[in-house]
């Protein structure tokens, strides 16, 4: 059997607390393990069966960070981008980006200013939310070689505590990007999971 390995990243300066206990779905390695309270994330847009996302117990789990998150990784070809899941969480909102293929792509995450943009046409996008959070997949696509799209939706509305909106803001030479309209700026984590490939995002509700 293969394990889901969490790794929990926060930006240089920022600590958190690791959960306990292993998680009823997705067996964590023994360094980080996840555990207690879990619940189904939402699906918004899919397009594979839904695995059951796992949750880390309680809304002061995680500190997280409001600064910038970055990872890069050199893979063979780009990830394709399958499916964006939505949930709410005690004290805390989760987007679940899923990735055909075995590991999710480098990525960057920050909080920027209005407005946000489109990469290729340089078009303003309209976001709902005082706080807007950029995540940025690379190498990564959302379309297939014929290009078709991947995901059903260019725009989700999850409408949760904090996470009021995500949009779509490119699929463009080996970038996937998307803009997360939040009700408040607070802190989030990131997280890696394995089996299918999946990049996480929490987001505190305060």
């Amino acid at each position: 059997m293969r394990f889901l390995i969490p790794l929990i990243l926060i930006a240089a300066g920022c600590s958190s607390s690791p959960p306990s206990g292993p998680a009823a779905n997705d067996r964590p390695a023994p360094a980080t393990a996840t555990s207690g309270r879990t619940e189904e994330a939402g699906t918004v847009a899919e397009q594979s069966p839904t695995p059951k996302d796992e949750a880390p117990a309680g809304k002061d789990d995680f500190e997280g960070t409001t600064g910038i998150i970055d990872k890069r990784k050199t893979l063979a070809a780009s990830a394709t981008l399958k499916a964006i899941r939505t949930g709410r969480h005690e004290g805390f909102d989760r987007i679940v980006f899923e990735f055909a293929g075995e590991e999710v792509p480098g990525y960057h995450v920050e909080y920027i200013d209005k407005p946000v943009r489109s990469c290729g046409s340089g078009d303003v996008v309209p976001l709902a939310g005082d706080g807007w959070l950029q995540v940025r997949f690379e190498p990564a696509r959302a379309h297939t070689d014929e290009g078709k799209p991947t995901l059903g939706s260019r725009e989700l509305a999850p409408r949760l505590p904090n996470l009021l909106v995500l949009k779509s803001t490119c699929d463009f030479e080996g970038q996937v990007e998307w803009v997360d309209g939040v009700g408040s700026p607070n802190g989030y984590r990131v997280l890696e999971l394995e089996k299918p490939s999946r990049f996480v995002v929490d987001i505190k509700h305060k």
